[in-house]
């Protein structure tokens, strides 16, 4: 199979066979996790990410088959398969097929994460589907499409230096369209506090329909207001693939989370804020699961999630899942279902 370098060397790009990255809401074929399991990320609080995780799996099962890379015998440094996991894109015909990026541990911020980064080639056996391979590091929660060649990202993560170095805006911007049938990029500033992510757009700002975006919002003292305040300034100034305006629906910040870390290999620990955000939730055939954490903010973001999405609002307590510094959406993977 050609790589990806090579089939944009032959004009054959994923954008001119007509494949796209489909929105989250599209019909879907299964998600894919990985069960909480390293006890550096959940530290003092594994036991209780576990049981928010497997609850979530089992309202999850309910409407959607879940799949797991551990019954594959695919062995993980950890359980982020958002960001390590495959990329898929869909045809004019309804076929389905994958990217393989590279995942670098989001810019080598912890230890080599090379179990990670072999996910998706683990995969593809048992995908049986066509696979691009990338050395273009590329995490799946620092972008967010809307199905029509729209995407959401922010210059923070993706224009990183410890991402891809000698990539400038024009060069990610066009990667982007040869591998998942870009059209129109949304640029947005940056990411929330506590995220380990360099901000990731799955925290801050996410597609509910073609034309309408949710973002989070935090009022006037909050650490995170001034970068939400630009992110929604640049949302609102924002156009879709067709030139028009994005009807913008607000988010609620939670409550500021913080948690206690032990001192580990990593640093000496810690009180460090949580990046909790009702903006990581995940789309299922029909439903849309919404990370809570047991303040005033939770049903305010169910309600509006629900009403801008016409998806049945499903809360998730994420409580302790955030610990990890990440909650439903990084924690699953959106297979598309063919032909549909």
């Amino acid at each position: 199979m050609k790589s990806m370098v090579e089939a944009v060397r032959t004009d054959v790009t994923a954008a001119s066979q007509g494949f796209r990255m489909p929105a989250e809401w599209e019909p879907l074929e299964c998600v894919w996790l990985v069960q909480p399991h390293n006890e550096e990320t959940w530290p003092g609080c594994m036991d209780r990410a576990q049981a928010e995780w497997q609850h979530w799996r089992n309202q999850l099962e309910r409407v959607v088959r879940v799949r797991t890379v551990e019954a594959l015998g695919i062995p993980t440094n950890d359980s982020w398969i958002r960001d390590f996991g495959p990329v898929f894109v869909k045809d004019v015909h309804g076929r389905v097929a994958a990217h393989s990026f590279t995942f670098n541990g989001w810019g080598e911020k912890y230890e080599v994460r090379s179990l990670d980064d072999s996910v998706p080639d683990l995969m593809a056996p048992e995908l049986k589907m066509p696979m691009w391979h990338h050395d273009f590091v590329l995490e799946g929660g620092s972008i967010d499409s809307n199905g029509h060649g729209t995407l959401l990202t922010t210059r923070q993560c993706l224009e990183h230096a410890n991402r891809n170095p000698s990539s400038r805006g024009e060069d990610i911007e066009r990667t982007l369209c040869e591998s998942l049938g870009v059209t129109n990029h949304l640029w947005l500033p940056g990411g929330i506090e506590g995220d380990d992510t360099d901000g990731h757009v799955d925290d801050l700002a996410r597609f509910v329909r073609r034309d309408v975006v949710a973002a989070v919002r935090a009022n006037e003292g909050h650490p995170d207001h001034a970068m939400l305040q630009a992110n929604w300034l640049a949302l609102q100034a924002a156009r879709d693939e067709r030139g028009q305006r994005l009807e913008l629906v607000e988010l609620p910040h939670p409550d500021s989370l913080h948690y206690d870390f032990p001192a580990d290999r990593f640093g000496p620990g810690g009180r460090r804020m949580l990046p909790a955000s009702h903006a990581n939730f995940l789309f299922a055939n029909g439903s849309i699961f919404v990370p809570v954490f047991g303040g005033a903010s939770d049903d305010v973001a169910c309600q509006r999630l629900e009403q801008a999405s016409g998806c049945r609002a499903v809360p998730i307590s994420a409580r302790w899942l955030v610990v990890g510094l990440g909650t439903l959406h990084c924690l699953s993977c959106h297979q598309p279902a063919a032909h549909t």
